[in-house]
């Protein structure tokens, strides 16, 4: 799909991007594996007649102040948003975002006991297919365009739930069961008991440690950006404190376990909704996706000294 880029970047706002042309054709053929100058540019596209594509609906030219959007405008990273020119690929981060929520959702449900449900088998299928694979390919796809945070988180989570599914595959791996103590006669013996729980509260432990210090790099973003990240930590946290202060009957804390099911779900619907900010758009929504910066980022400053001018569409 040929897009039509037209805006003048702010070096202010805008650390990454820094190219001093305002009009950027996508369509327009790269001259010496360059795009042409300014005037090239400018009478090319001026001369060209525009192309509806057949009427198509879903086509949408990214003109004006909309191609510059504030922290986080559905691009998996806390920065300021890097325009669109000289893109050839579409934006990852709902796909990740969306894939990481489904699985998150799913399991969260499991870990506050919905419907009396208490083993988390099914998420097995999710974890290898949706939120391991599919968010694993959105990682590196967000390499390709230049996010390193979104390639670092979303290709770490991809990881985490590759891992998750090979430690809770039944019968397959026989990593739980490793942990299983049997006496000499095959009975269950009391010694060891938790060795499974501690291990795998350590292997949860271990990535809120990680996600603590993605936390930290959504200080100057949104809102709903922090708080998907504040959300997901605090969960990890409190599930692997479920494992490790699990009873001598190797049962995991139920009341904690559910506080961190709980702020899974809470991460779960940040995702989804920082998902659907990266897919709304002028061209398939009637209404924008609403913003709250943290006064102490770019826009927020902007915002109390009256300098912000509200762009075309501004979404999380």
């Amino acid at each position: 799909m040929a897009t039509t880029t037209t805006a003048t970047p702010d070096p202010a706002l805008n650390k990454e991007f820094n190219e001093g042309s305002s009009i950027h054709d996508h369509g327009t053929p790269a001259v010496n594996g360059a795009h042409a100058n300014n005037n090239n540019n400018n009478n090319t596209t001026a001369n060209r007649p525009r192309y509806d594509y057949g009427g198509n609906p879903l086509y949408h030219a990214n003109t004006g102040d909309s191609a510059r959007f504030p922290a986080f405008g559905g691009e998996f990273q806390p920065g300021l948003y890097r325009p669109t020119t000289e893109r050839k690929f579409a934006n990852p981060a709902p796909l990740g975002l969306s894939a990481f929520a489904l699985t998150t959702f799913i399991l969260s449900l499991i870990n506050v006991g919905t419907r009396n449900l208490l083993e988390p088998n099914i998420v097995v299928a999710l974890a290898f297919g949706y939120g391991g694979l599919v968010q694993l390919l959105a990682g590196m796809w967000e390499m390709a365009v230049g996010n390193t945070f979104g390639a670092t988180a979303l290709s770490s989570y991809g990881g985490f739930w590759i891992s998750f599914a090979i430690v809770l595959t039944p019968g397959g791996f026989d990593i739980v069961a490793s942990y299983t103590p049997t006496s000499a006669g095959g009975s269950s013996a009391t010694a060891g008991v938790n060795d499974f729980n501690n291990a795998f509260g350590l292997f949860l432990m271990g990535w809120f440690i990680f996600t603590f210090i993605l936390l930290l790099c959504t200080l100057r973003s949104t809102v709903a950006f922090f708080l998907l990240f504040f959300f997901l930590d605090l969960a990890f946290l409190l599930l692997g404190l479920a494992r490790l202060y699990a009873d001598d009957a190797g049962n995991t804390n139920v009341p904690i376990n559910k506080a961190g099911g709980y702020f899974g779900l809470f991460a779960a619907i940040m995702a989804w909704y920082s998902s659907y900010a990266g897919l709304a758009d002028d061209s398939n929504s009637f209404w924008v996706v609403p913003v709250v910066h943290f006064p102490w980022s770019v826009k927020g400053r902007e915002l109390r000294s009256g300098k912000h001018k509200k762009s075309e569409r501004e979404t999380v």
